[in-house]
């Protein structure tokens, strides 16, 4: 069972090996890569989300129970990231700078590979299920990742909130949905192929972002505690959250897929924007998108 996992996952992180392999080794190196992920980010991604989210009508009343152990679950790893701190043991081996910028790592997931991997696992009905959770949950996560760090850095919370591309998209599909309203039958076909076009190009700039410096010079302790929350204590609270909803199959499988995903490759592109430790903060993308080789197996394989 878990070598089936295993296989399921090989295609998505092929591409991954992929965008690594071009970037270090081609002429296409890292100044090509930054702007696919600016237009994957701002443009490809964001039409993505907004039409997996307004193509099918959500039903409140059979996806109420995924809605709610999705915030949980996200709830969680916010206030787990957030508490670190304040715990005892850990306060003077961290840096609130560095927290500050890195502590998106352990509650936010690559949605990219969240679409393409819940395709594989169940289907349609899958992609829509994690269509759900993403719409419910990536405003929070946003919300959650830009405060302490507009915070410290005495920034303007509200307005970067206001232009983060994904909380755009993600409230304007919810809203569209919930309203009723659908993209015109000649939208669809262009807006299909972009959805196509932002995970490939969204695995392979997730590869072409891989770096390992900067998170051997990084705070090892820091590092250890919010890759232990994204990769072990999240698995194990969703299998809880869904035995305390009584999911079903299809849901409970999303879920638990969604939370072993590898941290957001965005996390880079945040902290960068925000004056924080880019570098740093691509290192733990790294060795989260290699841990999730062994985070998904356990969720799907194990937990399930």
């Amino acid at each position: 069972m878990m070598g089936g996992y295993v296989q399921l996952l090989l295609p998505d992180f092929s591409l991954i090996l992929a965008g690594y392999l071009v970037c270090r080794y081609t002429l296409l190196g890292r100044s090509v890569w930054q702007s696919v992920e600016a237009l994957v980010y701002f443009f490809l991604f964001p039409v993505l989300l907004f039409h997996s989210i307004v193509k099918t009508p959500i039903q409140v009343s059979e996806t109420s129970a995924l809605m709610a152990a999705g915030l949980l679950l996200s709830s969680g790893g916010i206030a787990l990231s957030q508490l670190l701190p304040r715990l005892p043991g850990l306060r003077r081996h961290l840096h609130a700078r560095d927290h500050a910028g890195a502590a998106q790592v352990a509650f936010r997931f690559n949605s990219f590979i969240a679409l393409a991997l819940a395709e594989r696992v169940a289907g349609d009905a899958g992609l829509q299920m994690i269509a759900v959770l993403i719409g419910v949950c990536v405003p929070l996560l946003n919300v959650a990742a830009v405060w302490p760090m507009a915070r410290h850095s005495e920034q303007h919370v509200l307005r970067e909130l206001a232009r983060n591309p994904l909380i755009i998209a993600t409230v304007g599909g919810l809203a569209c949905n919930l309203a009723g309203l659908t993209l015109p039958g000649w939208a669809t076909a262009p807006v299909a192929r972009i959805g196509a076009a932002s995970i490939a190009l969204g695995l392979m700039a997730t590869g072409a972002g891989l770096q390992w410096g900067a998170l051997l010079e990084g705070n090892r302790t820091l590092s250890t505690v919010l890759l232990a929350i994204r990769h072990l204590l999240l698995p194990l609270w969703a299998w809880a959250l869904a035995h305390v909803f009584a999911l079903d199959s299809v849901q409970r499988s999303v879920l638990l897929a969604f939370s072993a995903l590898p941290t957001a490759s965005s996390c880079y592109v945040l902290a960068v924007r925000m004056g924080y430790n880019g570098p740093y903060v691509a290192g733990l993308i790294t060795l989260s998108t290699l841990l999730a080789l062994a985070s998904l197996p356990l969720a799907l394989g194990v937990l399930l």
